[in-house]
């Protein structure tokens, strides 16, 4: 057997000590860690303490703090990844630092990463909801490029539900805190159909995410046609509607469903051109959105 086939073979626990005594010998310049190695808790805590860290993968929940203990500067990440079920703790430690901490002239431990952090990354994430809790941890990044958030609304046992529990409230307030934003994935969309938020919610996230070029989120489309005729003639949306857009011209679906009457294609494809003026197509599961894809394609050549 190869040196390499023995290696793969042995547990990533079986590392954890020689790993993060490297770690703790790691000087001040040390800037990227990304090892599928679990740490100790004293290596985490050096981590964080590192000034000019901008690179971190982690495979590891967070060492327990308590009140008095908690550090009082993160490091100035640009990249930020939580794998493997991670995030969760991460995200209490990371609003913990947010809210609990005394500022000085508006400076909070999460200072330096608020105003560095470009991508993060949620992979591997079970068992957590995209709710507004969840939500409201990222916003306080608001110069985020790209958010991925890797999750399938799967319990592993055959049944699907829903995780998506956001509304179209929550996307605008969240649109409105990530405005640099140019990819953003909140999951892969499942078939249920359950969620709260409509299209409605698509209309802010184009508005107030003027440079996005990448999209995928949940949204119902049980009453996908009023809702759409209601963006176009309702008051309340038109000064949006004025607004420039994003340059978005693929919209990601999954698995939505879309089940339309033939004369609703038409009106279901103004209102997403509306909403994306670049769009070319919907790419989703069904064959119902190739049929919208083709209509917005019409759209466009009639318009020329």
């Amino acid at each position: 057997m190869a040196v390499g086939e023995n290696f793969e073979m042995l547990s990533w626990a079986h590392f954890k000590d020689s790993f993060s005594s490297v770690v703790l010998r790691c000087g001040p310049s040390f800037t990227e860690y990304d090892a599928p190695v679990t740490l100790s808790n004293a290596a985490l805590d050096h981590l964080i303490h590192l000034p000019h860290l901008h690179t971190w993968r982690i495979h590891s929940p967070p060492p327990t703090y308590s009140t008095s203990s908690l550090p009082l500067v993160f490091p100035p990440l640009r990249e930020l990844t939580l794998k493997e079920g991670a995030a969760c703790g991460w995200f209490t430690l990371l609003r913990r630092l947010e809210d609990g901490a005394s500022t000085t002239q508006g400076v909070t431990p999460l200072s330096k990463t608020k105003e560095f952090l470009k991508v993060l990354n949620v992979e591997d994430m079970f068992g957590v909801d995209i709710d507004p809790s969840f939500v409201s941890t990222i916003q306080c990044f608001r110069n985020l490029v790209d958010l991925h958030v890797d999750v399938r609304c799967s319990s592993g046992d055959g049944s699907d539900e829903c995780i998506f529990k956001l509304n179209d409230d929550n996307i605008t307030e969240l649109a409105m805190a990530l405005t640099q934003l140019e990819s953003l994935l909140l999951g892969l969309q499942c078939s249920e159909n359950t969620c709260l938020t409509t299209v409605a919610c698509l209309l802010p996230i184009s508005v107030h995410c003027s440079k996005l070029k990448q999209l995928e989120i949940h949204f119902n489309t049980t009453n996908i046609v009023n809702d759409l005729r209601n963006i176009l003639e309702d008051p309340r949306f038109q000064q949006l509607r004025s607004l420039p857009k994003c340059p978005l011209t693929s919209l990601f679906v999954h698995r939505i469903p879309l089940e339309l009457h033939e004369s609703d294609f038409e009106i279901v494809a103004k209102g997403m051109v509306d909403i994306f003026p670049s769009l070319t197509d919907c790419k989703g599961i069904e064959e119902s959105w190739n049929e919208l894809s083709w209509k917005i394609t019409d759209l466009r050549e009639g318009s020329e």
